[in-house]
């Protein structure tokens, strides 16, 4: 399952391909409510026809009226919208809300090329565009956060900068692995079972050999992974978990009920555990949204997942603000 990211994308390149103009647009940095979260896409045709979202629509609308009179810029540009109240109630941002995008002309296919292949290969690439000059540097990197304005540089991402190990390869397992990529997760699996292995059908997903608590050892757990235990099997959550609470991993889950995670705390409890670490755990996992088929425990989990991660990415956004303001 290709992320939305590579559709907008792909329908870009059609368009340009057919003969037409476009422009990129990508949120910068917003403040107060905005609808849409940094690093989110837009392209506009030249005849206002467009593919994906950078607001709750009135601002898509006013782009895309400028591209019906070719009133959007020549060169790379930054452009800001909802700077004070009346220009915020007219665009329908909430709250007094602003947002700050990068727009750059589209003009041939192999400007969109790396980044369809970052995408396709599901590698996070950095790219960096010279806001006057134009000049595109790439580059694959590590998961580093946000996109961000460096002096005369532009940088965002394309490709999966958070990561997802599910231990298990059971129904549930499934599941959550086809629906983790729709929102970007690059997912990877373990279960040592052959059987399991044998029936596993989901595309995308990256199998890793092995015990579980090896895989963990081996993956190094940073702060834009996550690991969900779903095998229901002691033998093999337990000692993934262990090695889970001791990383970094911004969320460490393990299906269950509240009897059974109890037990299985005082089963972590006996190990070199602090009681700190052992308090990370999300178990039961997921919000309670009264879920019991395989679908909805894991619509219930990638909720809580994003609740987790939009925590952590505002508290990435507070810190580069900071280091950027000391440099």
């Amino acid at each position: 399952m290709q992320s939305s990211d590579w559709e907008v994308l792909q329908r870009a390149r059609d368009w340009l391909d057919q003969g037409y103009g476009a422009h990129l647009f990508t949120v910068i940095q917003t403040w107060g409510s905005a609808p849409r979260l940094p690093g989110a896409i837009l392209v506009v045709r030249e005849d206002g026809h467009l593919v994906g979202s950078v607001s709750g629509g009135c601002i898509e609308d006013d782009l895309a009226d400028k591209a019906r009179h070719q009133q959007l810029p020549a060169q790379p540009a930054i452009m800001e919208y909802g700077v004070n109240q009346a220009e915020a109630q007219r665009f329908g941002i909430p709250c007094g809300g602003q947002l700050k995008i990068f727009a750059e002309p589209l003009t041939q296919t192999a400007q969109l090329a790396p980044m369809l292949e970052s995408l396709s290969q599901r590698r996070l690439l950095k790219r960096s565009v010279h806001v006057h000059r134009g000049e595109v540097r790439h580059q694959y990197v590590l998961p580093e956060g946000q996109p961000y304005l460096e002096h005369d540089w532009f940088h965002s991402y394309f490709g999966p900068q958070w990561r997802l190990l599910i231990i298990g390869a059971n129904q549930l397992g499934s599941v959550l692995a086809a629906m983790a990529q729709a929102l970007d997760f690059h997912v990877m699996i373990c279960d040592p079972r052959e059987e399991m292995r044998a029936e596993w059908h989901v595309e995308g997903a990256d199998w890793l050999p092995g015990m579980p608590d090896d895989v963990v050892l081996e993956m190094a757990p940073d702060p834009h992974t996550a690991i969900v235990a779903v095998t229901h099997d002691p033998k093999l959550d337990d000692m993934a978990l262990l090695e889970a609470l001791k990383s970094d991993a911004f969320y460490i889950g393990a299906l269950g009920s509240v009897k059974n995670q109890e037990k299985r705390k005082q089963r972590l409890r006996s190990f070199d555990l602090t009681e700190q670490e052992v308090n990370r755990l999300h178990g039961p996992v997921g919000l309670r949204i009264g879920s019991r088929t395989p679908a909805e425990i894991a619509v219930s989990i990638l909720a809580e997942l994003i609740q987790e991660r939009a925590q952590l990415q505002q508290t990435g956004l507070v810190s580069r603000a900071h280091r950027l303001a000391m440099a």
